[in-house]
């Protein structure tokens, strides 16, 4: 079977626009990967199943499994100059039928813009909500706050509305003009407030305890909490961290040269993204333990824990003001990276203009957040996942355990094996530039163990959800 080259598509073609530096790419892609997850769930883990140990064990199913995927998709996008849905067409040697998955890259970043966008206005109604001091009230009242909020699906639509505007406004200017730019200043702050925060948990009286319960090696913890439950979550974690499988990743490869190697420009991601979260729970230990508040996971962290605490700190309005900045910066560099993704797809797939391509998934974006929002009010009696669950958790469902894993496993058999675009395109690919090779070595690893990994992934997410509704 004849393979195109990487050679056959080192030029962009058509018109297609580049980045304009590699800081926008890093941050483009760090900016797709680093989201609600790195705040509101690792540093929850981590205290939960022994700290370091946790972390060494989260670190190598980090570099073992999500790395070299990520590389993957990066080659795939690289290559091909194209989005996922006319990447494997462009690359799969004739005959095949690779090509028929890229609908995984459109209907994957629709389900997770669907609960995406509107948590994420949730971040920007709490800025400006904190900002005001409406959360300077008793324990019992911040909740109450959060439940009465999820009540008013009208003010949930408009937060959710102005998200959506937001992301597709600044892809309506394109890459150079719009994604670019706009996400070096979101990037940029993120990390200069989460930096400034870490500092001021870290420094407060009593937070060296926090610390130490995060960070100190605890054999006994990780024991008690479950060795199984521990690999699991740090290998679910480690996979899920940079949503790999349906091309929110491959497409800001596909806007960049071939000065540097992909594998170094992926490290660097990944060691970003690993130190957002690695700083969130920098913030959320020294701060709960300092205030005698044990910190939770999931959103009754980040919309009641964590304002009880900043309501007890010294100048807690503007550092729980600052917290929410940091969050909707890095909540609106995810919706942006994805809304390309989605704009991307129609452009290259369907042959839209861009702006064509914006309209028109943003007015359809627009009708397909209205689930998740009804969900937590009007439509509260639909549990489709067992009493307490949402339609938001049947879309994060959907996307996290059904799509994830087997694009994940379509990229690892499409550069690995000779029936895909193959080991020697790949690498060719992944190698092309200075910096960082690919190490060969692994293929074995890759070809043999990964995808036994990538399997149990899956079927472990199935297990897990439909256990309470079949026990």
């Amino acid at each position: 079977m004849s393979q195109p080259s990487p050679e056959s598509f080192s030029s962009p073609s058509g018109g297609r626009e580049t980045l304009g530096s590699r800081l926008g790419f890093l941050f483009l892609s760090a900016g797709c990967a680093i989201g609600l997850g790195n705040v509101w769930r690792f540093p929850y883990i981590t205290g939960q199943y022994g700290g370091a140990v946790f972390v060494a064990v989260y670190l190598f199913f980090l570099i073992a499994v999500g790395l070299p995927i990520l590389i993957m998709e990066f080659s795939v996008g690289r290559a091909a100059r194209r989005n996922m849905g006319d990447a494997l067409r462009r690359l799969e040697p004739a005959g095949t039928g690779w090509h028929r998955v890229g609908w995984f890259s459109l209907v994957g970043s629709y389900l997770l813009m669907m609960f995406y966008i509107p948590v994420a206005g949730w971040m920007l109604f709490y800025c400006l909500a904190t900002a005001r001091g409406e959360l300077a009230v008793s324990p019992e009242q911040v909740g109450a706050f959060f439940g009465g909020m999820l009540s008013r699906p009208g003010e949930m639509i408009f937060w959710a509305w102005l998200t959506l505007l937001a992301g597709f406004g600044v892809c309506w200017f394109g890459v150079r003009k719009g994604l670019e730019p706009v996400v070096k200043i979101l990037m940029g702050g993120l990390l200069v407030i989460l930096i400034g925060l870490a500092i001021r948990a870290v420094t407060l009286p009593g937070a060296f305890e926090g610390l130490k319960f995060y960070l100190a090696p605890d054999v006994n913890r990780a024991v008690e909490a479950g060795v199984w439950g521990m690999i699991n979550a740090a290998m679910t974690q480690a996979f899920f961290t940079l949503g790999l499988g349906v091309g929110s990743m491959l497409i800001f490869a596909s806007y960049l040269d071939r000065k540097r190697t992909l594998t170094g420009e992926a490290t660097l991601i990944v060691a970003l993204d690993t130190f957002v979260a690695f700083t969130a729970g920098l913030i959320i230990f020294p701060a709960g333990f300092a205030f005698g508040v044990r910190p939770d996971s999931g959103p009754g962290l980040v919309f009641i824990t964590l304002p009880n605490i900043f309501n007890a700190m010294p100048g807690g309005r503007l550092w729980g003001s600052l917290f929410f900045v940091f969050m909707s910066c890095a909540a609106l560099t995810t919706v942006i990276s994805v809304v390309e993704n989605i704009i991307s797809y129609s452009m290259d797939v369907w042959g839209w203009s861009r702006k064509k391509s914006t309209l028109i998934n943003a007015l359809a974006m627009a009708l397909l957040v209205l689930p998740c929002i009804l969900g937590f009010n009007m439509w509260q009696s639909f549990q489709p996942l067992g009493p307490g669950t949402s339609v938001l958790d049947l879309e994060d469902f959907l996307i996290s355990n059904t799509l994830l894993p087997p694009g994940a496993l379509i990229f690892l058999l499409f550069c690995c094996t000779r029936y895909g675009w193959g080991w020697k395109n790949f690498i060719a690919e992944a190698d092309a530039g200075e910096g960082l090779r690919f190490p060969r070595m692994i293929r074995p690893w890759l070809l043999y163990v990964l995808p036994v990994i990538i399997i149990l992934l899956f079927i472990m997410g199935y297990v897990e959800k439909l256990r309470p509704l079949v026990g």
